[in-house]
């Protein structure tokens, strides 16, 4: 069986037993998964859902499917999360939605959030592409209610090269999900009997069989994954214009996708990634802001200004090498080329890190 075979109700079952939803339903993307519930939501030509700007831009495009306009709220300086003081404000007469976002696998303010969409009668889905196996007050992410879509590219958490699920608590969510992701096909009916627009999301019996192997195997993964962040966190605790990621506190556990610091503000970001590249160091822009990405800015007129402090994390932020067999040597070369590339051979770059600790005076170049 290549497609539509038994190994895909297989893995749903798995998924969502480990994630703790009663349903789920995998698709061929992340991104599938997320158009199809703003599709289940019905967002109308120009809707307006709220979202973050520090995402991947699918957490946007997934309602700009069906027509909707999205709105940017501001994000949490620490968390990089959608900070719900920003999304409250952001709310109007026009807005039908909130898309949250679990960015680099720390869960966003669920509770809050919720909270917000339920008080306004909108409707909220959980982007949590990133974050598998990540825990929000003590419950895995996916058990809290709200759909939630989870995807499996090759740098997650688990790959099945491409692909996702969506993890719902409403069976007839489920069910829509399943006739929506293979054409609006019915299955209380003849084979070729059709009953909706849909579309072809299918996930393949084979991705779904990688996919159990990995399950498998996920807490061994994730474990590695943690022990990696806790060197390079460790290994950057005395590398001076260096912020290393957010750390767990008691209602949030992160799930290790990437590890993404921040330089120092003054700090040339650009000129870093170019440094660690000249000693065979590969570093990642991670990420764009997404209302500021070209397409956007064409069609909906975005620019800078509109979510400051998401934009200046932005220009601060770049992703380490980061995998779960990476060894605790490399871990260690990859840290002393960051050392090396934020201080550079710039006086003037020493001097504009040096302005920035407290209580020590600019030296006078």
């Amino acid at each position: 069986r290549l497609s539509l075979g038994p190994a895909i109700e297989r893995f749903e079952e798995l998924f969502a037993e480990r994630v703790g939803a009663p349903y789920a339903a995998a698709v061929s993307s992340g991104t599938a998964g997320l158009h199809m519930l703003c599709h289940i939501a019905e967002v109308q030509d120009d809707d307006e859902v709220i979202t973050s700007p520090i995402a991947f831009v699918a957490t946007a495009n997934c309602f700009i499917f069906e027509g909707g306009r999205p709105v940017f709220a501001d994000v949490d300086p620490q968390t990089l999360n959608l900070d719900p003081a920003a999304v409250e404000a952001a709310i109007t007469e026009q807005t039908k939605g909130i898309v949250v976002v679990d960015m680099f696998g720390y869960p966003c303010e669920l509770d809050e959030l919720r909270a917000i969409a339920e008080r306004h009668g909108l409707w909220l889905i959980d982007d949590s592409c990133e974050a598998l196996g990540a825990e929000y007050k003590g419950r895995t992410i996916g058990s809290h209610g709200p759909s939630s879509v989870f995807g499996f590219y090759p740098n997650k958490q688990i790959t099945t090269g491409e692909g996702g699920v969506v993890t719902t608590h409403s069976e007839e969510e489920r069910d829509l999900l399943v006739s929506l992701r293979n054409q609006g096909r019915s299955y209380d009916s003849r084979w070729f009997y059709h009953v909706r627009l849909g579309f072809n999301y299918r996930i393949t019996d084979l991705q779904a069989a990688l996919g159990i192997a990995q399950l498998e195997k996920l807490d061994r993964l994730l474990a590695m994954r943690s022990d990696v962040a806790v060197r390079y966190s460790e290994l950057l605790a005395d590398v001076d214009g260096v912020e290393a990621p957010h750390a767990d506190d008691a209602e949030h556990k992160r799930s290790w996708f990437v590890y993404v610091v921040k330089v120092a503000p003054g700090v040339d970001r650009d000129a870093v990634i170019e440094r660690l590249a000249a000693q065979g160091v590969e570093a990642g822009l991670y990420v764009p802001a997404v209302h500021l990405q070209p397409y956007l800015r064409e069609r909906y007129g975005f620019a800078e200004g509109m979510c400051p402090v998401a934009e200046d994390a932005c220009a601060r932020t770049l992703a380490l090498p980061f995998f779960p067999q990476l060894e605790p040597a490399d871990q260690e070369l990859v840290v002393e080329a960051l050392r090396e590339a934020v201080l550079g051979s710039d006086p003037f770059t020493k001097f504009a890190l040096a302005s920035e600790l407290p209580g020590l005076a600019p030296c006078p170049y």
